[in-house]
């Protein structure tokens, strides 16, 4: 699945974390975790730049165009036509069997992102009821679609992997609705329960590094004293008198 660079998310930084903020918001997680089975993280997706709208683009826009295909086609370095079949579903189940976790990150028209973990083997229905326990309005049809080019999730019996969301992958929400004041004023009200909305950034303050205390300097020992080691000077030799001298 090719992913845009358009998007960067918007994090708050924080300096100095109260301990006990970033316990409350761990406990919040967790109860999530608890609640909805799913690891759940909430926070705000920012395009590049402020000209771009919130509005969901016309369908012509997602397109695929032959510089699509041929920039997919170059980005295969393997030849899967030189295996046999029985090869390409051996490295298939090994490489299943490797990953145990699915990212799928949800994008809602507000710029809002809701991330959640799946096991690779679920199927895109549990992400679709998933949605339906924390989405303001369940009552209201929507769809969720990938992009480029733009493919509305028809198949809910695909598996994560046959999906191609494995490791992770980003789809989009948008109400199945005609554009009339209905549409737009579902569009304009939060799209994820308050409840789920509480979450937002709490995973910036629950992985916050606990402060490390360094360890006290050991107290300077006081260096032995130098042994001073006194040259001693050759003893000087008094001149001997030849015996034929006489005073």
């Amino acid at each position: 699945m090719i992913v845009d660079g358009s998007w960067r998310l918007k994090r708050r930084r924080f300096t100095n974390i109260d301990p006990m903020e970033a316990a409350s918001a761990k406990a919040k997680l967790a109860a999530a975790k608890e609640k909805f089975g799913r690891e759940i993280r909430v926070f705000e997706t920012l395009p590049t730049s402020s000209e771009v709208s919130n509005t969901e683009e016309p369908d012509d826009f997602y397109e695929f165009t032959p510089e699509d295909y041929y920039r997919v086609m170059a980005s295969k370095k393997e030849d899967k036509f030189l295996k046999t079949r029985k090869i390409r579903e051996a490295e298939e189940a090994a490489r299943r069997s490797k990953i145990t976790k699915v990212v799928i990150r949800v994008r809602f028209p507000d710029n809002h992102t809701l991330e959640v973990t799946f096991h690779p083997s679920e199927t895109v229905q549990s992400l679709v009821d998933f949605m339906k326990k924390v989405i303001a309005r369940p009552d209201l049809p929507f769809y969720i679609y990938t992009t480029p080019p733009k493919k509305q999730m028809r198949d809910m019996t695909q598996d994560f992997f046959s999906a191609g969301f494995v490791p992770g992958a980003i789809v989009y929400f948008s109400y199945d609705l005609p554009k009339d004041d209905d549409a737009a004023a579902a569009n304009s009200a939060p799209f994820l329960q308050d409840e789920i909305m509480s979450l937002k950034g709490l995973e910036v303050i629950a992985e916050q590094p606990e402060p490390v205390q360094s360890a006290p300097e050991p107290a300077a020992t006081s260096a032995a004293p130098a042994t001073v080691v006194q040259e001693s000077k050759p003893t000087e030799k008094k001149p001997a008198k030849p015996k034929w001298f006489k005073m």
